[in-house]
């Protein structure tokens, strides 16, 4: 059986950080991101190693060459090994966007945006997989900045970038505090879910709670629209029931001053484990001077995404909508 080239390159993520992680006495995900920085280093920038251990590794990175592998090929076989190294070291935030999502997002931010250069930022980078799924997308000129607080998933995001060689500018910071960072034309996010517990930071916002900790998924959404030009648009992975909760009446409220409601995607029930963990796309556009609604929002209900024929057919109806909505 021929291997892939994803699979040729899972085998060598996977067993040179196997060698790291035993000599380095560190977790698994730790001995990725060094295995990843000496391959787009070429060399070994471990000083601590045994000189076995040295050998062993060279024999297997010189066995691959980078270059002969596509920017998707490296995304894919290096997705797979952090999947692998979180389901060993489960940490509850740390969820990688599903593939087809990511294409999702990449299609849409390439339809929105008309412009052949612009500025990208992801708030919630995480490993950097939904942003290097978009960029491999684009064939235009794009400047991204990633955002995370995690120091080890930065890291990940960093190699990851690197090995796709990808310029990504990446700030290890709280996402919710002051970004230093001109205005972007695009945002795309798969939101954090849950409470934030930095009252005094989130009292900062409109969007606060009136009472307890307020949403960090809603402060992400006004943080990013801080960030975005006039015009500007924005691609968030949302909960279904975003508009269902406690604190929704004042995010309409939010959403009716700032932005205009371009689409929502839903998607299909199926990827997700169960109904109340399903997730849609929601596209926002921030408001500003000649920024006009459409004349009807891209509703959307996904089918089955392994279904070719279903896709092809809410393809062409979303084609339809931007050669409508669009021009």
């Amino acid at each position: 059986m021929k291997i892939t080239p994803t699979e040729q390159l899972f085998t060598l993520f996977n067993e040179t950080a196997l060698i790291l992680q035993e000599e380095l006495d560190c977790t698994y995900l730790e001995a990725l991101a060094e295995t990843g920085e000496n391959l787009f280093q070429g060399a070994i920038l471990q000083e601590e190693l045994s000189e076995l251990t040295i050998k062993r590794l060279k024999k297997q990175y010189e066995e691959i060459h980078l270059q002969k592998f596509s920017n998707e090929e490296i995304r894919k076989a290096y997705q797979l090994v952090i999947l692998k190294g979180m389901k060993e070291n489960v940490q509850p935030n740390h969820q990688m966007t599903p593939d087809t999502v990511g294409m999702l997002v990449g299609y849409l931010v390439d339809r929105f945006l008309k412009q052949s250069s612009f500025r990208l930022l992801d708030p919630a980078v995480g490993t950097g997989n939904l942003l290097t799924t978009v960029l491999n997308q684009l064939n235009k000129n794009v400047a991204s900045i990633g955002v995370e607080i995690d120091d080890l998933l930065i890291k990940l995001a960093y190699v990851n970038a690197n090995l796709q060689e990808h310029p990504v500018q990446l700030f290890n910071q709280d996402s919710l505090e002051p970004l230093f960072i001109d205005p972007v034309e695009a945002v795309i996010a798969d939101l954090p879910v849950g409470f934030y517990p930095n009252d005094v930071r989130a009292a900062e916002y409109q969007l606060k709670a009136e009472e307890g900790h307020s949403f960090a998924h809603h402060l992400f959404i006004e943080q990013s629209v801080r960030h975005t030009k006039p015009g500007g648009y924005l691609f968030f992975i949302i909960p279904n029931g975003l508009f269902e909760s406690e604190q929704a009446a004042q995010l309409r409220e939010y959403f009716k001053d700032q932005v205009i409601i371009q689409g929502l995607l839903q998607l299909p029930t199926s990827m997700f484990k169960n109904k109340n963990a399903a997730k849609s796309i929601l596209i926002l556009q921030k408001k500003g001077e000649d920024v006009q609604p459409p004349k009807q929002a891209l509703l959307v209900d996904l089918p089955s995404l392994s279904s070719a024929a279903e896709m092809d057919k809410i393809l062409t109806k979303m084609e339809k909508w931007f050669q409508e909505n669009k021009g």
